[in-house]
């Protein structure tokens, strides 16, 4: 294999999920770096793969990832893997990679699976724009603050939480959101017990609270985009020549031309068109 550091996605669940070419990678790569060396002996193991495995987690000594880097620069491979899932994504990974750049040093992305990306695929929330926030925090006052500064936001919001704190984070969405705004909760992706139910954050936290089983696994949290009435917030004139425009072309076209010369998000145009032609 070429000298590099290849970044390989493993299954967050299901094994039948992982690829040929991530297969081929771990196969053949001088060392596999692993968050947990357990954990991806199962995988290799069970796919007949016999390789040399590093530990390399958000506890490794900086004298790990030199080690890793010196190794890729004296002409080996090196395949980093989490304990699920595609690496770097809220994983300390991506320190890694940034010292194999600095070093001049090829790194190589092996596609595959993603819970965060998984889960929104799935959750029938708006897909256009969206934001993987991570973890929140574990206490209810910063988690609070930080849903607070995120309330606003008109893009889907992608979070993982812990299973113990589920409910205490559904309620803390929906005291800070209101009870009405949507969301999905996505538990165990892939796995046997796969649940992904999409509803008002009042609903969810009920069905959480009465079924202690939604408190358990792998979970993803998604909350729907803030809602903007965009009529509302339009000037007369401005709403009345966009419309005009929009007579003559398409309405991303005449929304995307005004916002240039009105200051007004394109997209906030695009949405009155679009309110003005329901109505």
């Amino acid at each position: 294999m070429e000298p590099a550091l290849y970044i390989v996605a493993t299954p967050i669940g299901n094994l039948g999920d992982i690829s040929r070419r991530a297969l081929e990678v771990l196969s053949g790569a001088s060392c596999v770096a692993a968050e947990d060396t357990r954990r991806t002996g199962q995988l290799l193991g069970a796919e007949g793969i016999k390789a040399r495995m590093i530990a390399y987690h958000e506890h490794s000594a900086p004298q790990v990832a030199q080690q890793l880097v010196a190794r890729v620069a004296a002409g080996e491979s090196v395949a980093l893997v989490s304990d699920a899932g595609t690496p770097t994504i809220s994983d300390p990974g991506y320190r890694l990679v940034r010292m194999m750049q600095d070093a001049d040093l090829k790194v190589v992305p092996i596609p595959g699976p993603c819970a965060a990306i998984v889960a929104l695929s799935a959750a029938g929330l708006p897909s256009d724009r969206f934001a993987f926030e991570g973890f929140l925090p574990n206490r209810g006052e910063a988690r609070r603050r930080r849903l607070e500064l995120l309330a606003g936001a008109e893009a889907t919001l992608i979070f993982y939480e812990a299973p113990h704190r589920i409910l205490a984070t559904l309620e803390d969405m929906q005291a800070v959101m209101g009870g009405e705004r949507e969301g999905a909760l996505a538990r165990e992706l892939s796995k046997s017990f796969e649940t992904i139910r999409r509803a008002p954050l009042s609903q969810l936290c009920d069905w959480v609270r009465s079924d202690a089983n939604q408190s358990r696994g792998e979970i993803v949290l998604l909350l729907s985009p803030a809602r903007t009435d965009a009529t509302a917030s339009i000037d007369p004139a401005l709403g009345e020549l966009l419309r005009g425009m929009a007579e003559h072309m398409p309405a991303r076209q005449a929304a995307k031309l005004l916002s240039t010369y009105s200051g007004v998000r394109s997209r906030q145009l695009y949405d009155f068109l679009l309110e003005q032609r329901q109505k």
